[in-house]
């Protein structure tokens, strides 16, 4: 089971509120903030972060552990911790990008 979390887009214009995320290299708002639950990504020009992650908006979903959703997907970036509270995994499933989240406690960076 999965729940619906955010939509990811790519800027390259500086956004009110956000958080820089080192392992990735990019600033990103939280898209609880937002009235159409989107994050904002504005990637650092050394982002190691694949292409078609920078290039394609992704749609994220909260779920309570990632092995369900890795069947029959190809793997974008495998699973890391961001800040303290929260591990994803990227992949590619029916010709987009997906982001699954698991939350380790809740909050968004300061809150």
């Amino acid at each position: 089971m999965f729940v619906f979390d955010h939509v990811g887009i790519t800027t390259t214009e500086k956004q009110p509120d956000e958080n820089w995320v080192e392992q990735s290299r990019l600033w990103v708002t939280n898209p609880r903030h937002h009235p159409e639950h989107i994050e904002f990504l504005r990637y650092e020009a050394d982002s190691a972060v694949p292409e078609i992650i920078k290039a394609n908006p992704h749609v994220a979903y909260r779920v309570k552990e990632f092995e369900p959703h890795l069947k029959d997907v190809e793997i974008l970036i495998p699973p890391f911790v961001v800040g303290d509270f929260l591990e994803v995994v990227f992949v590619l499933k029916h010709g987009m990008v997906f982001e699954y989240m698991r939350y380790l406690k809740d909050g968004w960076f300061d809150d």
